[in-house]
């Protein structure tokens, strides 16, 4: 396959020749496991290794190298692994914060022209977490679409297809089985040839089938979710780029266990702009929702416009965010912490001025 196959087109033609590379050539990453790359190009494919020069820039954060990237790629002679010596601009990237303390980007996808957001509708279904998908989906650059699998197993299927549009308010909504195969048809129009599609979801919801149907064989491994909470295990350890028979790109992920949004306040901002919307007609401008008078938020919910679960979830990833801000900003970490300072002081002065009356 050519790299056109792999997706290569005249954004990245542009950037690649606007610099001298010597020896290296394009390439795309199409599989990723534990710090080992494969990479795919005009010369086929081959094992990958970052350079040290990359290694030492990228530190695993955002640069480095990730499943649909391109790279520049320097061949070794009698068939040694690939040198990724640099990683070419992103038209698009779905990140989220890297698992553990340390606050640091993870980018699962790269370069992605649509995200398949796989919910399940069996006892995991889960419309709070559509939400949080769909915030770091819109603050990637790629398109959505809601993915609603094992239709074949769900009693209250348009109740729940009705639950999911309300949330994704004019995102593409498909309800599928890729046990049976029902409802594939609509997935038909988004595998354009030369179109870059990644599966996101948590582990159980039936990627790995999904890409087995879409490939027309049992390529992925994949097992039995556990009857008690329907959720599912690990099947799949790496990220991993398969060229389909129409020459669409699907990216399969690991289950996210838990995706923790990173840089995401315009996604939210998308994802939730209704609350926005009542929440500019609040009496107040520093109006916080709750027991305000003239609160249009508030009024929304007493007359059935908004749903309260979704602005408690407007609430938490807003919480996250904030708090994900004075992690990484030293700044933003002081004000913080000055605002505490201030909220300490009224505190004791209202108990002292109690105390004198």
């Amino acid at each position: 396959m050519s790299i056109f196959h792999w997706g290569w087109n005249s954004y990245f033609e542009a950037i690649w020749r606007a610099m001298d590379r010597e020896k290296a050539v394009p390439a795309r990453v199409v599989a990723q496991s534990r710090g080992v790359w494969r990479v795919a190009g005009n010369f086929g494919e081959s094992a990958a290794e970052a350079t040290g020069k990359l290694r030492l820039a990228a530190e695993e954060g955002a640069d480095w190298p990730a499943v649909g990237d391109w790279v520049a790629a320097e061949l070794q002679d009698q068939g040694g692994a690939a040198m990724i010596r640099e990683v070419l601009p992103r038209r698009s990237q779905f990140v989220r914060k890297m698992a553990g303390k340390k606050p640091a980007e993870q980018v699962i996808a790269a370069n992605v022209d649509t995200a398949l957001l796989v919910s399940a509708l069996d006892g995991d279904f889960n419309p709070r977490r559509v939400e949080r998908y769909l915030a770091q989906c819109w603050e990637s650059g790629a398109k959505p679409v809601i993915i609603l699998n094992k239709a074949d197993a769900c009693e209250c299927l348009e109740e729940k297809v009705d639950e999911i549009e309300k949330v994704g308010r004019g995102v593409p909504v498909c309800a599928v089985s890729a046990k049976t195969a029902q409802g594939f048809e609509e997935l038909v129009r988004y595998l354009g040839r030369g179109q870059t599609l990644v599966l996101l979801g948590s582990s159980g919801v039936g990627k790995s089938t999904i890409v087995n149907r879409l490939l027309g064989r049992d390529l992925q491994e994949v097992e039995q979710v556990r009857e008690s909470d329907s959720r599912g295990r690990h099947t799949t350890t790496a990220r991993q780029l398969f060229a389909l028979p129409g020459g669409a790109l699907l990216m399969d992920t690991p289950g996210l266990r838990e995706l923790q949004l990173w840089d995401a306040n315009e996604g939210i901002s998308q994802t939730f702009a209704e609350i926005e919307a009542f929440a500019a007609c609040c009496r107040f401008t520093n109006c916080t929702h709750g027991r305000e008078p003239g609160c249009a938020v508030q009024a929304a919910i007493q007359t059935g416009a908004l749903d309260l679960g979704r602005l408690e979830n407007w609430r938490k990833v807003q919480r996250e965010l904030e708090f994900l801000e004075r992690k990484i900003d030293p700044e933003a970490r002081q004000n913080e912490r000055q605002r505490i300072k201030r909220l300490m002081r009224g505190v004791r002065q209202m108990y002292r001025d109690r105390e004198k009356r």
